[in-house]
């Protein structure tokens, strides 16, 4: 069987493909591991059933498809918005208990993807972002945040760092505004080029205890067990596709670009392989669940970025970068006054709402959503640190509610004056 060269520099064939052709059950072509000079063949039970006579790089434009991903997500059962977002599959339930218990597969295209390259884009990102870059090399990944110069929140950024580019994966209502924002700080002498990939591409993830499975099934088991962000490029039947570590909302599951030729056919295959599908309805309830903040939610320019609770995603040894003065201050005189709770509600409460404990003003909730069992919400709300902790009631409105620590937060390692990452 041939190989197909490793580079992050994605091929598109030069012969259009035809959906319907791109992918059966398994049929995945694995290209050589991204870090690695080595390369890798697939058994022959997972060999293409097609392949390409020559490619060119990617050059950011789809080839042309006689039947798109939201086609697809149609036939399959998905109310889709005007604007392309794939809404419910009418299983929202079901969904959210495969999350828990089995795998559901979330189709996230809508989110943001913004492609970082030139030889300053490492020490760029490393200024603009909150994470250490320069500490990353080929193949690996994490967690970044974008603040204003006073820490406050505008997104978290999930960052893979490949051969000739840096891909962030941002929230939608985000990637126009970073893209943007990035680009105004490109100074002259920079060599940084900022694309915002998104209409090119295609992004899934994969959540809950059995996504491991899945990849076995794949014969892909060699990413189960890799640190969160590390990714690898693969092939689809000549189209390119790269799987990673992590779900963007938890350390565990995967997440894959993909090219929009191959969205179809993967997505069948991943539903063969007991996946369920689940719509961004359903992903944000999940997303509330696990207390991953979000924009315009959670993230704004009221709470800063210790606030919120994203630790992991901060360095205080790289030197100077924005929001990095505040954040250092706040951990130096222990300044951090609000955290973030889940909060288990009887009934429905609308975000925004002060929360109060002991007759005073304690907070704020910044989310809500129908919880997993009958007549339960559950919300995400800021409380000051010193007057409340996990198990706590307290009044959201008038609605007596009870705070609980949150899967997402629960991961964060705070920091502190002697341990600086």
């Amino acid at each position: 069987m041939a190989t197909i060269s490793a580079s992050w520099c994605i091929a598109f064939c030069t012969t259009p493909l035809n959906p319907k052709k791109l992918l059966l059950a398994n049929h995945f072509v694995r290209s050589s591991v991204f870090h690695s000079n080595h390369v890798f063949k697939m058994p022959n039970k997972l060999t293409s059933i097609s392949s390409t006579s020559s490619s060119f790089e990617f050059n950011l434009a789809p080839p042309p498809i006689d039947h798109d991903l939201l086609d697809t997500m149609v036939d399959l059962g998905a109310k889709v918005s005007e604007e392309g977002v794939v809404e419910t599959f009418g299983n929202d339930d079901e969904a959210i208990h495969a999350a828990y218990e089995g795998v559901a597969v979330v189709d996230l295209t809508h989110f943001g993807r913004i492609r970082v390259t030139g030889e300053d884009r490492i020490q760029f990102l490393h200024n603009q972002t909150t994470a250490n870059f320069e500490g990353l090399s080929e193949g690996q990944g994490c967690d970044t945040v974008f603040v204003t110069p006073t820490a406050r929140t505008i997104d978290i950024a999930h960052a893979w760092v490949m051969k000739s580019a840096i891909t962030l994966v941002v929230s939608p209502i985000t990637c126009r505004s970073i893209t943007e924002m990035l680009t105004k700080y490109i100074f002259f002498a920079d060599k940084v080029e900022i694309q915002d990939i998104t209409k090119q591409t295609c992004f899934f993830t994969l959540i809950g205890p059995k996504s491991n499975q899945v990849m076995e099934e794949l014969n892909l088991g060699d990413l189960v067990g890799q640190p969160y962000g590390t990714h690898q490029h693969y092939s689809v039947s000549g189209t390119p596709i790269t799987i990673g570590v992590g779900s963007v909302i938890a350390e565990d599951g995967f997440s894959l670009l993909l090219s929009p030729a191959a969205a179809g056919s993967v997505w069948k295959t991943l539903l063969s392989l007991g996946a369920v599908p689940m719509g961004a309805n359903a992903w944000e309830r999940f997303r509330i669940f696990q207390g991953r903040p979000a924009p315009d939610r959670e993230l704004s320019d009221e709470f800063n970025v210790l606030e919120a609770g994203l630790w992991n995603a901060v360095s205080l040894n790289k030197g100077c970068y924005k929001g990095q003065e505040t954040i250092s201050r706040l951990i130096t005189y222990d300044g951090v006054k609000l955290k973030l709770y889940g909060i288990y509600l009887p009934a429905p409460a609308e975000p925004g709402i002060p929360i109060t404990k002991d007759g005073k003003k304690v907070g704020k909730l910044t989310s809500c959503a129908v919880g997993r069992e009958a007549n339960e919400h559950f919300g995400l709300g800021y409380i000051k640190r010193r007057t409340a902790s996990d198990g706590d009631k307290v009044l959201v409105g008038d609605i007596v509610g009870t705070l609980v620590e949150v899967p997402y937060l629960v991961r964060q390692t705070p920091l502190t004056k002697i341990s600086k990452t």
